[in-house]
C-alpha cells in the first residue's frame, strides 16, 4: 500500500487528513523503519503493512468512537506510539500522554513525538499504574486507550482512578473475547461494556472481524 491508497481508503471511512497529515505519517513511516531495525518497536513481519496493521488500525478508533474536541487522552503501553501518535496526527485538537515502561522504546517514540512538530502530545517513562499516586491525575483524562498490552481488567485495574466520570476507555484488542470481558464484566459491574467489530472499506486485512474495539464507558450513559 503506498500513501495515496492509504490516505484515500480512510477517506472512505470518513477519516480526512490533509496533505500535512500525510506528510507527518510519511516522515513517521520512514523513521519507525529506520529504528525497528536497531529496537524492536513493531513486529518484523509488519514492517511492510505499516500503514495498514499500525496507521490504519490504531485511526479505526475514529470510525467507531466519538472522540470530543480537546479531549485529555492517555496511551497505556504506547510502545512505538501506537494508536496515540496516529490518533494525535489525525486530530491535532487532542493533548495526548504517551505512557511506556521500557525506556529505550519510550526514548525513540519521544523522538518520533519532536519531529512531528505537533503541539500538546508528551510522554512518560514509567509504568501507568504509577500515576495513579498522583493526585493531579486522578480523574483528569477524558480517554484512555490501549493496543493489545494486556488483559481488559488488568487495563482497568492500572488506569481506572485516572479516568473522569463519563469518561471512555478505548482498547484495540483482537480474537475471542467473551471470557475476557465475562471477566471484566464481573469485577467491574458498573462498569457499561461495548465491542465494536472493525470492518474498514477497502482494507480486507482490517475487515476480517479479528480485529475489535473494546469501549468501556464509566458512568451511567454511552456518551
Amino acid at each position: 500500500m503506498n500513501f495515496t491508497e492509504f490516505a484515500t481508503i480512510l477517506y472512505s471511512n470518513e477519516i480526512i487528513l490533509d496533505s500535512n497529515q500525510i506528510k507527518i505519517f510519511k516522515q513517521y513511516h520512514k523513521e519507525l523503519l529506520l529504528w525497528n531495525d536497531k529496537i524492536n518497536l513493531i513486529s518484523r513481519q509488519d514492517e511492510n503493512n505499516i500503514l495498514i496493521k499500525h496507521f490504519i488500525h490504531s485511526l479505526s478508533i475514529l470510525k467507531y468512537v466519538k472522540i470530543s474536541q480537546n479531549a485529555v487522552c492517555l496511551d497505556v503501553g504506547t510502545g512505538g506510539g501506537f494508536p496515540g501518535i496516529p490518533l494525535k496526527i489525525a486530530r491535532p485538537d487532542l493533548y495526548m500522554l504517551l505512557s511506556e515502561s521500557i525506556k529505550k522504546k519510550i526514548t525513540i517514540t519521544e523522538m518520533f513525538v519532536k519531529h512531528t512538530k505537533l503541539p500538546s502530545i508528551h510522554c512518560n517513562h514509567g509504568r501507568t499504574e504509577k500515576l495513579c499516586g498522583f493526585k493531579n491525575y486522578h480523574k483528569y483524562f477524558d480517554i484512555i486507550v490501549s493496543r493489545a498490552v494486556a488483559k481488559t481488567d488488568k487495563l482497568l485495574d492500572w488506569t481506572l482512578p485516572l479516568l473522569k466520570n463519563n469518561g471512555k476507555f478505548i482498547f484495540l484488542k483482537g480474537g475471542n473475547l467473551e471470557e475476557e470481558i465475562n471477566q471484566a464484566k464481573k469485577k467491574y459491574s458498573e462498569l457499561i461494556f461495548e465491542i465494536k467489530e472493525i470492518n474498514i472499506l477497502g482494507c480486507n486485512l482490517l475487515s476480517t472481524g479479528e480485529k475489535k474495539i473494546v469501549v468501556i464507558h464509566k458512568g451511567t450513559s454511552k456518551k
